[in-house]
């Protein structure tokens, strides 16, 4: 213990001096790390000191309002794009399309699912900027034969610290095969989450266990003499789920007449072009419990999802703190896990318990800066003025955090 507490204050520091405070060169690798699952209150935990120290130094934002739906492959491929899903084609962690045979799933790979929008790593390298990924949603697909120079797909076995000297390494390459964009991905506390709720010890442990990664990352940065722009992101909060706060679809509607694409927090519906099916769809867009849903054309419209093809009919929107799922959905969850999870995600963006962790600390932010809400649309033209290239069409504003760049 004494020893990690000799670290832990030699990290900070390390911050506290600056470690991405040097003289800030034209080819300052940028690093997006992703903490799955972060809550943004969680950094008031005092569980994570490099984290706090890196966010007091630099840029906090109060929350990062996600993307509905507010789950992590559409909100992961929002950071990276700048696209809602709506616009970016991942319009859950599960959906159908109907121009295409097969279900996307978190495992799907084909480039078909993926399509419709383009990571920054692929713009970055069509701008002759290498990139690293080190775990990301779609890191593995090519788009028209493009990937990034450096990728590792997802493998939950790796611990965060290898995780973290992979990227290392990569800044150890030569000048002309080092990535200026690196992304680094923690799943940890989301799992504990899950599986423990986000007032959980397990929760607190997750965090400390990240916190750690992260000072390894800023250490190692420090002895290479890297001033580097840190983007630290969640794709989403996380909030507990009582015990019995369960609703069965088998029991409102008929589910011959009606096919459930994905349920949980965010419920999709197809409905059959039947008379039964009709009657599905009006019994769903009455009064229901703990859950308000909404034909596909008529979502409120600050929630920008609807019009993609792949959302399915009926979408509706689970209390927060609520699960509703088909029998069948439920059940199978069972071989994982008894009874229904203790923390979920996925409810309403606006819900300050589905708000993200943002923290920005290097060379072109400001220092000490607490920004208000803004949504996570807003990062990825961000990124793009930071790295110095064209950002392609996205749905940003730069002007909502233009604020937080330095002079």
């Amino acid at each position: 213990m004494k020893i990690w507490v000799r670290t832990t204050l030699a990290l900070l520091m390390v911050i506290a001096a600056g470690p991405v405070r040097a003289d800030p060169a034209p080819d300052a690798p940028l690093i997006l790390v992703s903490i799955d699952g972060f809550r943004a209150d969680y950094l008031d935990r005092g569980v994570s000191p490099t984290l706090s120290a890196l966010a007091a130094d630099g840029v906090r934002a109060q929350r990062m309002i996600p993307s509905f739906p507010s789950v992590t492959f559409p909100n992961h491929t929002t950071l990276v794009t700048g696209l809602t899903p709506d616009h970016n084609g991942i319009v859950n962690n599960a959906f159908a399309d109907p121009a295409m045979p097969g279900m996307f799933s978190m495992a799907s790979k084909e480039e078909r699912w993926w399509s419709e929008s383009t990571p920054i790593w692929v713009t970055a390298e069509r701008a002759g900027v290498h990139a690293g990924v080190m775990f990301w949603p779609g890191v593995s697909v090519a788009h028209d034969g493009v990937r990034a120079s450096l990728w590792h797909d997802f493998d939950h076995k790796i611990p965060p610290a290898e995780r973290v000297d992979t990227v290392l390494g990569w800044l150890d390459l030569p000048a002309d095969q080092r990535p200026r964009l690196a992304l680094l991905y923690f799943e940890a506390v989301d799992g504990a989450g899950h599986g423990f709720g986000p007032d959980s010890p397990e929760v607190n442990r997750a965090i400390g266990s990240i916190d750690q990664a992260i000072a390894r990352l800023i250490a190692g940065l420090k002895a290479r003499g890297i001033a580097a722009n840190l983007i630290i992101v969640a794709d989403h909060g996380m909030a507990p789920v009582g015990p019995d706060n369960l609703v069965l679809l088998d029991d409102t509607i008929d589910l011959g007449a009606a096919r459930v694409v994905f349920d949980g927090t965010v419920v999709g519906i197809a409905i059959a072009r039947t008379p039964a099916g009709e009657a599905a769809r009006q019994k769903l867009l009455g009064p229901q419990r703990h859950m308000h849903c909404w034909n596909k054309d008529q979502v409120p419209a600050d929630l920008h999802y609807g019009s993609n093809p792949r959302v399915p009919d009926v979408v509706c929107s689970v209390e927060t703190g609520w699960l509703v799922m088909t029998r069948e959905g439920f059940q199978r969850g069972q071989a994982f896990h008894p009874g229904i999870e203790k923390g979920a995600h996925g409810y309403d963006i606006h819900d300050p318990l589905m708000g993200a962790l943002f923290i920005a600390n290097g060379p072109a932010f400001r220092h000490g800066v607490v920004t208000p809400p803004f949504p996570n649309v807003d990062v990825y033209p961000l990124m793009t003025k930071v790295l110095g290239i064209a950002p392609l069409p996205n749905d940003g504003n730069l002007a909502d955090v233009a604020p937080i760049l330095a002079p």
